[in-house]
């Protein structure tokens, strides 16, 4: 009965990893169908008839960045008559003092800027840009993280398309990397999200797999934004949660794969962390408030919603997975012999592996190069599983969750200037945190599992069971030397 149940639980698991792996394979073929479909840019419409743009930088304490970035906006090529800048800032630290300065020296020389400050941090980011978005002139708002450089070009590249399309709410840029060679870890997080926006955005806009906003880097049609109810702090995740509202209402999207707009990727396996917890919290959220809307949305294919349920459940991957990995022990106990047919369910696994080499080739010349970094990234994977699934527990124990911002430092810092970056950064460290122990205790019960191997002799587990101790082992070695 014992063996029945968990064998049971075990090949649940096994088929749960395969959904999403399989996933990895439609998206590939649907990469195949559409890349070709690309929209030529409309021409650039005259000086005079140039819709009015807001550009919103939302800030919460970045002394080390926000100045970089005003100096971003404030070089964007648009008639100045037309451009209105607003430091959306929620601070409690001297980036509110530096800002002020900032924008008080730039409205002295004629730039249209504002700092938009608030004394408490309701509903966090989508609390901010809701309060500014109120005050906003332009006919469109472009929003850019603190963390984010545009070029001179952005509103050149992409208001052409809203001019030309009146359906058009958003348009979304591919994000690049201001520090990918910062480290192993920016450089594998750099493969990761080359993955998400070369393959993974362009078959979610093109096949209108429900496409979406990636937070930061795009362009909102205001009246879009206002239509879909504006923005909502209900989620972590407010990028998500406007952008599926928006859909549902009808509006187009659109993605600039070649538009690139650089940003930096956090520098420490800490920050790394918070950022996906929030993301895989905020993802879960969206799928249990809109689900079943998009599961009876008639306006978009049977396929497109499915897709789009199983890319907002993506993160419940990493439960499955440490689920296979804590019956390893159990199953070697038990002497269970499993079934050569659950290697196919292996191959599945192959999908999402796949993407991240092919998303390599498609940009960089030097992707082969590029590749040495692939341990990292599979090692960090599967680290970051326990504090991911610890945020998707919170969704069903926690009534609030707060969104916690992901420390920015100096892009590009390069090895001589480390220690001084390290320091800088103390104020904004996160404190120890408890799910360390945990990952040295699954690294450890690695271990365990390769003693029971070799005394049993069942040696079919032995890859899970050394990437058990490698990945576990590695993150909580990184946490801790933090």
């Amino acid at each position: 009965m014992l063996t029945t149940i968990i064998v049971t639980i075990y090949v649940t698991a096994l088929a749960g990893m395969g959904v999403f792996g399989f996933l990895g394979y439609i998206t590939l073929w649907y990469y195949w169908l559409h890349h070709k479909n690309s929209k030529a840019r409309p021409s650039m419409p005259t000086d005079q008839e140039l819709p009015p743009v807001t550009i919103q930088l939302p800030v919460f304490n970045e002394r080390y960045v926000v100045e970089r970035l005003i100096t971003a906006a404030t070089s964007l090529d648009y008639p100045a008559d037309k451009l209105h800048i607003q430091v959306v800032d929620d601070s409690t630290d001297e980036t509110q003092a530096i800002v002020a300065g900032l924008t008080a020296d730039l409205q002295a020389n004629g730039v249209q800027i504002e700092h938009v400050h608030r004394t408490d941090r309701s509903g966090f980011k989508a609390g901010a840009l809701a309060a500014a978005t109120k005050q906003a002139k332009g006919e469109f708002v472009a929003i850019f993280d603190a963390d984010f450089q545009p070029g001179p070009e952005f509103l050149q590249q992409t208001i052409p398309y809203f001019t030309a399309d009146d359906n058009l709410g958003m348009v979304q840029t591919r994000w690049g990397h201001l520090n990918d060679d910062f480290s192993a870890i920016t450089a594998a997080q750099a493969m990761a999200m080359d993955k998400h926006f070369v393959i993974e955005q362009t078959v979610r806009h093109r096949a209108d797999f429900y496409p979406k906003f990636n937070g930061t880097a795009g362009i909102w049609r205001k009246s879009c934004v206002e239509d879909a109810g504006g923005w909502q702090g209900d989620t972590v995740c407010e990028d998500l949660c406007l952008s599926t509202r928006a859909i549902l209402k009808g509006w187009d999207f659109q993605f600039l794969p070649d538009v690139v707009t650089p940003g930096e990727l956090p520098t420490s396996i800490s920050a790394y962390k918070n950022q996906q917890s929030r993301w895989a919290k905020g993802s879960l959220q969206c799928l249990l408030r809109f689900g079943w809307d998009i599961l009876t949305d008639r306006e978009h294919s049977l396929i497109g919603r499915i897709y789009a349920l199983i890319t907002m459940s993506g993160y419940l991957a990493h439960p499955f997975l440490i689920t296979i990995i804590l019956l390893q022990i159990p199953l070697l106990l038990l002497g269970y012999p499993l079934s050569p047919r659950l290697f196919a369910f292996s191959l599945l696994g192959l999908g999402q592996p796949v993407l991240f080499v092919i998303s390599q080739q498609l940009i960089y010349p030097d992707w082969r190069r590029r590749l040495r970094h692939f341990p990292t990234l599979m090692l960090l994977s599967l680290g970051l599983g326990l504090s991911v699934t610890r945020a998707l527990i919170q969704i069903v124990t926690s009534k609030t969750h707060d969104f916690v911002r992901t420390p920015k430092g100096e892009a590009g810092v390069r090895q001589t200037a480390r220690e001084k970056l390290g320091r800088g950064l103390d104020a904004y460290r996160f404190p120890f945190d408890w799910i360390v122990l945990v990952e040295i205790g699954m690294a450890l019960y690695g271990i365990a599992g390769l003693v029971l191997v070799a005394i049993t002799g069942l040696y079919s587990p032995v890859f899970l069971l050394l990437f058990c101790l490698s990945g576990y082992g590695f993150v909580a070695y990184l946490s801790l030397t933090e």
